[in-house]
């Protein structure tokens, strides 16, 4: 094998990314421009931008000293990269690294497939094989760094010439469509990269600063403590819970229940990672941002300033997100804590139930807040969410590869681990209602982000909000509250709201209301059950 230079390689290299690795960027091109046409010159162009684009960067960023593990690192990660994005189509954006990075190991191996290794080993393993052998000539310093400088400038060049010969195209490329870009692979995934890195790393020292330190519970001494339990769901979206009007019955035990369900609940954000801190801090979707939701005290650390409340996370997902680093908290996605696991080791959200009379128990003296982070609809394995005796839809897509199943299939699996929510909802209710006779018992159910079912080629979650379908957006929410707690509501003005827009932005608020805090923090306007508490 003879030698190579290093930008000899980089330009074969370039070809090989342009052509293998961006089947998703030319298929949501083809989608929004036809190939009939003037557009079939447009096609050209923009493959030849791509080339230069992806050349231009790879040559800024190499040297001879990083060449290899640097391409090869671009190789692998490039290849993980396009199968994600070809299979589930979705985007490599800072987000999407987040959500990544915070996924425990038994999640990961949900994506795990025999289409990724290939991907992996055909893209990724055996181009790096040929990059680690290669024998590569370097000149000296000078002569590498005018190479370097002539290779920018000539690259620059053709961008530049190519987007002024087809100016018109580019302007509404840019402006019109510009979330196209977010399909190039490797330099969108670089890019989100370094602006993830520049969020995340490059912040200083986190100083967390307290919110609602003035926050105090303002009821007599006589009057009941509240018992409430927060269920935060897991990619339930709204338009398959049959209390919105779903044509299959997927609540059939809460529809026995007097519950509240709001219909037109929106999230914060598209994924886990978003989602969870942005709903229980004190800042609305706009304003919020991951630096802030790591700087700021959240509403459980209001909760906990007041010196009455008890609070309790238990986690069958992820993690919290960061929101229980303050408070109590237990792991329950293992069976050395839950009892009701699988031999698969899938563990179920009922077991969150288990030994929460002995909490209440030791915490009978002040308010409490149990707050239940299910593993619900986590996708692609939606088969894995139910125990079988929920398998009540059939036939199911029995594997996380959903290319390979059928639209029926899919939507099957997800409804029958609606089901399984439904009935686990039911549980918490039912587990509240004997503690109605001493404490002002509710529960409040708000799914963390919806989820995409193959609806345009979507799978999945975690697309950038602003060009998310509202089956990522629009989530599944509700409330039940006992008799003790629907005493101080007016139920008739509740219906009446109930289906008015609302958010994940109410949340913070509404908790603050509901355990009667008084603190400067707290928005009444934002408070959904504000508008409807009977006056003393």
């Amino acid at each position: 094998m003879g030698s190579f230079s290093q930008y000899k390689l980089i330009i074969w290299l370039s070809i090989l990314l342009t052509t293998f690795y961006n089947f998703s960027f030319y298929k949501n091109f083809f989608l929004t421009y036809s190939f009939t046409g003037i557009n079939i010159l447009y096609a050209i162009s923009i493959t030849i931008a791509l080339f230069a684009f992806i050349s231009f960067v790879l040559s800024l960023l190499s040297s001879k000293y990083i060449f290899k593990p640097f391409t090869i690192l671009v190789l692998i990660i490039s290849s993980f990269a396009a199968y994600f994005m070809d299979t589930y189509n979705v985007v490599i954006d800072h987000s999407m690294i987040r959500n990544s990075l915070q996924t425990n190991i038994e999640e990961s191996f949900d994506l795990f497939s025999f289409q990724l290794i290939l991907y992996v080993v055909l893209l990724g393993i055996i181009p790096s094989i040929f990059i680690y052998k290669v024998k590569i000539s370097y000149g000296n310093f000078k002569q590498e760094s005018i190479k370097k400088i002539k290779i920018l400038s000539l690259l620059f060049i053709i961008i530049l010439v190519n987007v002024l010969s087809f100016s018109k195209f580019y302007t509404s490329f840019f402006r019109e469509h510009k979330t196209l870009r977010y399909y190039a692979n490797p330099t969108f995934w670089m890019y989100s990269v370094m602006r993830y890195t520049k969020k995340t790393i490059y912040t200083g020292k986190i100083i967390v600063k307290e919110v609602g330190n003035d926050a105090k519970i303002n009821e007599e001494v006589e009057d009941k403590k509240e018992l409430i339990i927060m269920v935060v769901g897991e990619a339930t979206r709204a338009d398959r819970f049959s209390l919105n009007g779903y044509k299959r019955e997927t609540n059939p035990l809460l529809n026995q229940e007097e519950v509240y369900n709001f219909s037109k609940m929106a999230s914060c954000g598209t994924s886990t990672a978003h989602s969870v801190p942005c709903m229980f801090s004190k800042f609305d979707r706009d304003d919020y941002s991951y630096k802030k939701g790591i700087t700021n005290e959240n509403v459980l650390d209001v909760l906990t300033h007041t010196k009455q409340v008890n609070v309790l996370w238990r986690d069958n997902n992820s993690d919290s997100k960061g929101v229980a680093l303050r408070v109590k908290y237990e792991d329950f996605r293992s069976s050395k804590t839950n009892t009701i696991c699988e031999k698969d080791g899938e563990c179920r959200d009922e077991g969150m139930l288990i030994g929460l009379d002995n909490y209440i128990e030791e915490n009978k003296n002040g308010d409490i807040l149990i707050v239940l982070h299910q593993m619900g609809n986590h996708g692609p394995a939606y088969y894995k969410r139910y125990p079988k005796e929920y398998e009540k839809f059939t036939p199911v897509c029995k594997t996380n590869q959903l290319e390979k199943c059928t639209v029926e299939e899919i939507n099957n699996a997800y409804d029958n681990a609606i089901l399984h929510t439904d009935a686990f909802l039911s549980k918490v209710i039912n587990f509240l209602k004997p503690y109605s006779k001493n404490y002002e018992t509710a529960m409040v159910y708000m799914s963390d982000h919806g989820e995409s079912l193959g609806e345009n080629g979507l799978y999945l979650h975690g697309l950038p909000y602003f060009m998310a379908p509202d089956t990522q957006t629009h989530v599944a929410s509700l409330m039940w509250f006992g008799e003790s707690m629907k005493e101080d509501l007016d139920v008739k003005k509740l219906n009446e709201i109930k289906d008015k827009p609302f958010s994940q932005d109410n949340l913070f608020h509404t908790m603050l209301g509901m355990f009667e805090v008084d603190t400067n923090i707290y928005k009444k306007d934002l408070d959904i059950l504000s508008t409807i508490r009977n006056e003393e």
